[in-house]
């Protein structure tokens, strides 16, 4: 996206769906990836492991120059505590899938902003239950493409809603970036929210 000179907020981040959130609530900012190892260390919690991945995002990001604070976030599914990331391929896609099918997941989104104070932190928890699910039909949402780069191998925001029985939590925190927690980070940095511009359109 093109540089605005008034932006408050660097978003570590390249999301389309974490752009648009931060959008809908207002907030002027650039864009920055930001390019992590995200391998689990051995033992690592699913909390423990998106809050460090949040926070070294916003981390790598103020770290390169970037004056401005710094906003990421990291999301992962869980189910049997164990930690299901982006799917490597269809097979891996259509057996996340089927782990889901006709259970209850966790959704788990930290998000972090980096500042001259250091990092702050906020998690969301969202519980997620999947009606059943036909392995034909796993094999067509993969083929359609959009589980390609979601934690959990679905996208809320998508066709994955039709997969959904029952939604407990953020659906923003789900869907990649917790409105709620992420305001309650930016208003105590001071970081304007609701912002409009010159046309009373949202800013960008």
């Amino acid at each position: 996206m093109k540089s605005d000179p008034a932006a408050a907020l660097c978003l570590a981040s390249v999301s389309p769906r974490r752009r648009e959130l931060l959008t809908q609530i207002g907030v002027r900012y650039l864009v920055a990836a930001a390019d992590i190892d995200e391998t689990v260390r051995p033992g690592e919690r699913p909390c423990d492991y998106v809050a460090r991945m949040a926070r070294d995002k916003a981390l790598v990001v103020r770290a390169r120059g970037m004056t401005l604070p710094v906003l990421a976030a990291d999301t992962t599914v869980v189910v049997d505590e164990v930690i299901c990331g982006k799917p490597r391929g269809e097979a891996d896609c259509v057996a996340m899938l089927q782990r889901l099918s006709g259970r209850t997941h966790q959704v788990l989104t930290a998000v972090a902003l980096a500042g001259v104070h250091g990092v702050d932190e906020l998690l969301s928890a969202s519980t997620v239950r999947f009606r059943a699910l036909s392995a034909a039909e796993c094999v067509a949402y993969w083929r359609g493409g959009e589980p390609r780069d979601k934690a959990g191998g679905y996208a809320i925001q998508g066709h994955g809603a039709v997969f959904i029985e029952h939604l407990s939590g953020s659906y923003s925190g789900v869907m990649g970036l917790p409105l709620f927690e992420t305001a309650q980070l930016l208003h105590a940095a001071g970081v304007p929210c609701g912002q409009r511009t010159a046309d009373g359109g949202e800013a960008a």
